[in-house]
């Protein structure tokens, strides 16, 4: 057992702090006191147990050690991380397909409370496969894309065809490298074959077949899963949002989703807005219904409804802990299973929807979008029953909740930069090349409850703002700015850097723009092959000067989302410990996979994955890297404060306000 940590060692939240004193008063546990009580076990978290056949496990911890079947540790070590990254990829591209299936149908006019929402989308997607749309229906468009997005799945031979959006050189050199997947599940099949006791034994020929398979996910599942989501349910673009426990209201019915599809979470948002609902809610004492998302789900709700989030990933238990959560309403990834024994001291019902996930002791009510609204309707009946079952005396919300403008997806960001009539990434293109912007960092990925909550994500964010870097964030972490008031437009530009303060007040943005939740990350990629496409950065993703990082990374599907990003042309950083190494700051000579993953991938694809866990070196690889890429086009070399402040009179004269008063100024939002 570790020692018990402080306060502010599990969360630099406030709401969370204040859940987490109450978690103590009452005696319960949660992930930050359960991660102290549990020791990692540092063989098996470094990568150097293997228990994939029935001789072992075998542990190598000394020099020259090998398994009972001869198995290296650099073989076993490429085994363990190419098997995760198989099973990340799995998850999102999963994912994906459910939501191809959706789209079809709702074509077919067989999906209850569904439509095509963004025609325009569904054109222009469609057109980029050469499905005919002149003349046709939306419904034969969508039938068709439909058809192509779920053959992607099964297809035996070939390439994936959303990889066909990558810059012209990147897709050369994934056939040039054999890397290009046949199809998804093909490859997370071949994964776990190569990987099977007996099979592929060479570490770099494993590893580039983790490679193909992440490259699934990326430019495959989740690329499916957001063009899907944003022709159901619309393409983001900026609106006023909240985020944190302070969302959860007394006087209503409080519904929390959480999980990852939202397919479900969409109908709820339908459902809770009819008026039949209403009125049944209102006759069981309540003034009204509260939905609230909790990790990715948060996100899809977030950007595209408004809906409030009430926080990510470590969040889920200390939403019930308000006591005034009427239903959690789950369905897949990132589901803790320790919110039922929680839930039981209060009156909360956990609520499991999905055919692949159940949890003992919840409630289950299988959703099928066939009779989406039905059901949808038929769970928040039950959260509407269970509202008398409220104990007021364990009641106790956070009053701590903060605005946010989320909904920068990547057709926005493009519309933003020039308007209707010329849209287009010139801009930010000419802000780098300026030095106005020194270089774009995609800060992503969980929460992980063995790190202080949110501190690595927001003390990364903050030092590169003031560096210059612009920020574009996803999932988990993008939920964190969000919470700490940096994605508020100009109330958010105080520490910011003075060129890329005059960008954000020039656009009218945040410095840190919320892209969506982690299979959105496919619009990271978008952004990147259109900066590309725009000129003067280069012919190919690894010639921007760009950096992923994922600070408190913690799934599998984290994993994943490196890989393709690496593969891609990207530099990423992971925070935390390396599934690879027990030492994930420093390389040794014998520590061959964790070089090959970094050296070895940036020789074949110009991208590549470190584990750093100091948040001052994270920042200070990541200002280092896109400085030699700066150097590298023949850019000049950033400059801090080169660019003076704004000459906007007005911002001039809100600089100076307190950021309650300057928020009120800009937005017309009073204070809480």
């Amino acid at each position: 057992m570790t020692k018990k940590r402080e306060l502010h060692e599990y969360s630099t939240d406030p709401a969370a702090q204040e859940m987490l004193i109450r978690a103590e008063e009452l005696g319960v546990s949660t992930a930050f006191t359960r991660a102290d009580k549990m020791v990692p076990c540092n063989i098996g978290g470094a990568g150097m147990c293997c228990k994939q056949c029935g001789m072992g496990p075998c542990r190598l911890t000394k020099e020259g050690d090998v398994g009972v079947c001869g198995a290296t540790i650099d073989t076993i070590q490429a085994r363990n991380l190419t098997r995760a990254i198989a099973a990340g990829a799995a998850a999102h591209s999963d994912h994906g397909r459910d939501m191809a299936f959706l789209l079809k149908a709702t074509a077919n006019g067989q999906a209850e409370g569904y439509w095509l929402r963004d025609i325009a989308k569904l054109r222009i997607v469609a057109s980029k496969y050469g499905i005919p749309i002149e003349g046709r229906a939306p419904e034969e468009i969508a039938n068709d894309l439909a058809d192509l997005y779920i053959a992607q799945f099964g297809q035996q031979t070939g390439e994936v065809v959303p990889a066909t959006r990558a810059p012209k050189k990147r897709q050369q050199l994934w056939r040039e490298l054999k890397v290009w997947p046949r199809g998804i599940d093909r490859e997370v099949v071949e994964a776990l074959h190569r990987t099977h006791i007996g099979d592929d034994q060479d570490p770099e020929h494993i590893l580039l077949h983790a490679v193909r398979t992440a490259l699934t996910d990326g430019w495959g599942g989740s690329m499916i899963a957001t063009d899907v989501s944003d022709i159901l349910f619309g393409t983001p673009a900026p609106l006023l949002g909240q985020a944190n426990l302070g969302v959860i209201k007394e006087n209503m019915v409080n519904v929390v989703v959480h999980g990852h599809q939202p397919n479900l979470s969409e109908m709820m948002v339908v459902a809770a807005q009819d008026p039949e609902i209403l009125e049944y809610a209102r006759a069981a004492g309540a003034e009204g219904i509260q939905l609230a998302g909790i990790c990715c789900t948060a996100n899809e709700i977030l950007m595209r409804q408004g809906i409030p989030a009430a926080g990510n990933f470590l969040h889920q238990e200390l939403a019930i802990l308000t006591g005034a959560v009427e239903a959690m309403v789950v369905d897949v990834q990132c589901i803790m299973q320790a919110l039922v024994s929680l839930a039981q001291n209060f009156h909360t019902k956990i609520i499991t929807t999905s055919p692949k996930v159940k949890i003992t002791g919840a409630t289950h009510i299988e959703f099928d979008e066939h009779k989406g609204l039905t059901i949808a309707k038929q769970i928040l009946k039950v959260a509407i029953d269970n509202f008398t079952n409220r104990q007021p005396a364990k009641v106790r919300i956070p009053r701590i909740k903060e605005d946010l403008i989320p909904g920068f997806s990547h057709e926005y960001i493009n519309y933003m930069l020039g308007g209707s009539y010329r849209a287009s990434f010139r801009p930010l293109n000419d802000a780098i090349i300026s030095g106005r912007i020194r270089g774009v960092a995609a800060i992503v990925g969980c929460n992980n409850p063995r790190s202080s909550q949110d501190y690595l994500h927001n003390t990364v964010v903050k030092e590169l703002l003031k560096k210059d870097v612009l920020v574009v964030q996803t999932g988990c972490g993008a939920i964190a700015a969000g919470k700490l008031g940096l994605m508020l437009g100009e109330a958010g530009l105080s520490e910011v850097g003075s060129g890329l303060r005059e960008v954000c007040e020039t656009v009218g943005i945040p410095p840190v723009l919320h892209l969506g939740s982690c299979v959105d990350n496919t619009r990271i990629l978008t952004v990147l092959t259109q900066m590309v496409e725009e000129g003067g950065l280069g012919d190919d993703i690894d010639q921007i000067p760009a950096v992923g990082l994922a600070p408190e990374w913690m799934s599998e599907k984290a994993l994943a989302i490196a890989t393709y990003c690496v593969a891609s042309g990207a530099y990423v950083i992971f925070g935390g410990s390396s599934p690879i190494s027990g030492m994930p700051d420093r390389v040794h000579d014998s520590d061959k996979v964790a070089r090959y993953i970094s050296e070895g991938w940036e020789k074949l694809f110009g991208g590549k994955l470190e584990f750093i866990s100091d948040p001052q070196k994270m920042i200070e690889a990541t200002l280092a890297h896109i400085d030699k890429k700066r150097a590298a086009l023949g850019l000049p070399a950033w400059e801090e404060n080169k660019f003076g402040r704004s000459g906007d009179s007005r911002m001039q004269q809100l600089e100076s306000l307190p950021l309650e008063q300057k928020r009120q100024a800009i937005y017309g939002l009073a204070a809480d």
